[in-house]
């Protein structure tokens, strides 16, 4: 009798644990705000554009235009031709009404050092 009710507080133990954790969970990934969240809410392009970038035909109009004026480069950061890149697609992106985003907790989902975040007009209510 004594094994059995030990079983039952070890299930309960497991049960209460693993539904605090993933409510912590939840909240932790639902306390992520801004534009360098999973999902891309702002829609961010990389700056300088490189020859690696993955490019969609539902991109911005900011950053076609970026990567119109400014060629892909494929120079590892550092090098004379990223920072000469670098200078001219955040002149870009300014100028085509974009705003330049400084990434300093580079992930997975964000690895460049700088961002331009594209206009994109409010929807419609």
């Amino acid at each position: 009798m004594p094994l059995k009710r030990i079983n039952v507080v070890f299930v309960l133990i497991i049960l209460i644990s693993s539904i605090s954790l993933s409510l912590l969970a939840n909240t932790v990934q639902a306390s992520c705000t801004g534009c360098l969240c999973p999902g891309d809410p702002c829609r961010l392009c990389p700056l300088p554009p490189m020859t690696t970038d993955k490019v969609t035909e539902d991109d911005p109009e900011t950053c076609k235009s970026i990567r119109k004026e400014v060629t892909p480069i494929s120079s590892p950061p550092g090098t004379n031709e990223y920072f000469a890149s670098l200078d001219k697609s955040t002149m870009a992106c300014i100028k085509n009404g974009g705003d330049v985003i400084k990434n300093s907790r580079r992930s997975e989902l964000f690895p460049s050092r700088v961002y331009c975040k594209p206009y994109i007009p409010a929807a419609p209510k």
